[in-house]
Parts: structure tokens; sequence; C-alpha cells
């Protein structure tokens, strides 16, 4: 079942929200929020997720939203060639990690290590995906300052969301 973004935008989906903190254990494996599982549960019916590594951290989709997404990559390479770089990256370094029957992931080492990704982890949802940091370089990375604020007001605003 694959999720339009119309559909995100009139409320009908069950959408990746909020963040939480967690721990790796020995083997690499991530638990995954139970409301993201429940997501992909009511909303895909299937526990598969696309993980790839992207700057400071990974992208977790699920299936049919990745499917999506390579169809629009391969569209977009068509029109665009300087996109073939990107693709390449992006597919080429993708692994499917279905969840286990304890909700959890094992996020390979060396995309692991790729992102920077030690033991103490945070799940940021970005509603039809979610994000996988190290906590400490999200806590650097993303924390605002009043100037990131006054731009997300004007920006709002400007959107007719504020």
């Amino acid at each position: 079942m694959l999720v339009t973004e119309s559909a995100l935008i009139r409320g009908t989906t069950h959408n990746f929200r909020g963040r939480s903190e967690h721990n790796l254990d020995g083997k690499g494996r991530l638990n995954i929020p139970t409301r993201f599982r429940e997501v992909l549960r009511r909303q895909y019916k299937d526990s598969r997720l696309m993980v790839f590594p992207w700057l400071n951290c990974l992208k977790a989709y699920p299936m049919a939203r990745w499917e999506e997404l390579e169809l629009n990559l391969l569209n977009t390479g068509k029109k665009q060639p300087e996109t073939v770089k990107m693709v390449r990256y992006m597919v080429g370094g993708v692994v499917e990690c279905p969840l286990d029957k304890q909700g959890r992931i094992l996020l390979p080492a060396k995309m692991r290590t790729d992102s920077g990704i030690a033991k103490e982890i945070l799940v940021s949802g970005m509603i039809s995906y979610f994000e996988i940091w190290d906590k400490a370089t999200w806590e650097v990375d993303n924390q605002p300052s009043a100037e990131d604020f006054r731009t997300f007001e004007l920006n709002l605003l400007e959107s007719g969301l504020f």
C-alpha cells in the first residue's frame, strides 16, 4: 500500500512522529519505538525497513515508501542525469532491515561506523520515515538557536501554518 503526500496532508495515515532515546545492544540491534512499529503494522502492513546512511544519520523508510522513492529517483534520473551519483549512493547503500520478534532491527557495523553511530541512539520521526542518530551527534547538529526559531516562525507564517 503506497502512501501519497496528499494522504499525509489529509491526515488519513499514521505517521512517524516524536523522538526517543535508545541504546544499541552488543550485536548492534536497535529497538524500534512501539509507536513506530504501530505505524508499520497499521499503515504499511509490513515490518521491513529500508535503511541507508545520509551524512551523520541513517534514514529508515517503510518498504512501500522506499519503493515509491525508488520510482521517483528513476524518473528524476531520466530527466536529470546528474542525479545518477545520488541514486547510486542511496540505492547501492540501502539495507533491508526487517524487525525481529522483539521489534528490533540489526544495523550493519559498517553503516554504524560510516554514520558515527555508537551505543546511545536518538530516533526522530520525520512523518513518512524516521532518522537514526548517534545521540551526541544529534544534540550538536540539531539543537536550534534563537535565530533558527525566528526562521522557523517566518517559514510557518509564510506557509499560513501560524
